[in-house]
């Protein structure tokens, strides 16, 4: 959840890259997301180093970096952990069959590739396309 709603919070700010700070409010109704949930999210993505705060009544919120230069591994790493999927990758002794277990080699594949994916995919290329999704957008009266 934590990841799928920051992932919402920096396509909105990459989407308005260029145009001044976003406000919170702003992003949290356009994303449906509760102003309280955001502003935890926006804290953990500040103190990684992805988002830039200003505070005030002109204030809001920026990517610390262009879209581009943002990869959605950054993001996921910032809000979830180092590890997606299952306790015991993130600690060995977690796991009663230890070093006869195998399903980690399994999780470990799994984990391997998602986080491929989320590094060769980048910030822009989300907004990017979430600006085609909401061109073909069709209304009818």
């Amino acid at each position: 959840m934590r990841a799928d709603y920051g992932l919402r919070a920096m396509i909105d700010l990459a989407e308005h890259y260029g145009q001044g700070t976003v406000q919170s409010a702003q992003i949290a109704a356009r994303q449906r997301i509760s102003d309280p949930y955001l502003d935890q999210l926006l804290t953990a993505l500040r103190k990684a180093g992805l988002v830039h705060s200003v505070r005030g009544p002109s204030g809001g919120h920026t990517l610390a970096r262009r879209p581009e230069e943002v990869t959605l591994a950054e993001i996921v790493v910032a809000l979830e952990g180092p590890s997606t999927f299952v306790s015991c990758m993130q600690d060995e002794h977690t796991c009663q069959l230890g070093d006869h277990c195998a399903i980690q080699e399994v999780w470990r594949s799994m984990e391997d590739a998602s986080m491929r994916v989320l590094q060769d995919t980048t910030l822009a290329q989300l907004a990017s396309r979430q600006s085609a999704t909401r061109s073909q957008e069709m209304y009818y009266i």
